[in-house]
């Protein structure tokens, strides 16, 4: 993840487009009705964006056609829940796509499905559910940033699976495979990015006052 430009057949790159489409267009409008009732959390918003750009074009070679890189959206799913970083991640990979030659236009919809849509419902579900188990709150914000990292890998092994099985063992052998080189680089990131979003999280508290994230984190 990214995987890059041209690397997916026509028909799998139009079917993660196609998959991916319902939740841009729910993240669109949960971002305008955000926008709308709570003007005061664009700026959160944009340091949620940047967080997503900055981590994810961090990129280190991975598999053929691939590489590895945080992905930062568990910050933004933690504040805003996982529709508005649909939008969000969306935005990033076009620019990345377009700027960076980091993906690419025709595997946009697989891209965005794996880090922008999977990664954010994972980091948002394990938060909440961590939080309402009583569990400290920055254990909860780790958990949740270094697992939906570790997921959007997992989507992306199992897109790679799809359209390269294995001749002997299949899509279920050939995801494996790929699982298995990704966690070299993947694991040691994920936990990085699960402290750096605790920090982050951290100075937002700190500098934007407990009320300003309050309904977030409580």
């Amino acid at each position: 993840m990214h995987i890059m430009e041209g690397f997916l057949p026509r028909e799998w790159a139009l079917a993660w487009f196609v998959i991916t489409v319902p939740f841009f267009v729910l993240g669109l409008r949960r971002l305008r009705q955000m926008m709308r009732d709570h003007t005061e959390k664009k700026l959160l918003l944009a340091l949620a964006g940047a967080f997503v750009f900055l981590l994810s074009a961090l990129k280190l070679p991975s598999v053929t056609g691939s590489c590895s890189h945080p992905t930062g959206v568990g910050l933004g799913a933690i504040l805003f829940g996982p529709l508005p970083m649909v939008v969000l991640g969306v935005i990033v990979l076009l620019f990345q796509a377009l700027l960076l030659a980091h993906g690419g236009l025709t595997t946009l919809g697989a891209n965005a499905f794996s880090m922008a849509v999977a990664g954010p419902f994972v980091a948002y579900v394990v938060w909440r559910v961590l939080q309402r188990a009583g569990a400290n709150r920055n254990a909860s914000i780790f958990t949740a940033a270094a697992l939906a990292d570790l997921l959007t890998y997992v989507v992306t092994s199992v897109q790679l699976g799809l359209v390269f099985p294995d001749p002997a063992g299949g899509v279920a052998a050939s995801t494996l495979k790929f699982l298995g080189i990704f966690a070299l680089t993947q694991i040691p990131i994920a936990i990085a990015e699960g402290l750096l979003t605790v920090l982050v999280l951290d100075k937002v508290v700190e500098f934007e006052g407990e009320g300003a994230v309050r309904e977030a984190l409580s």
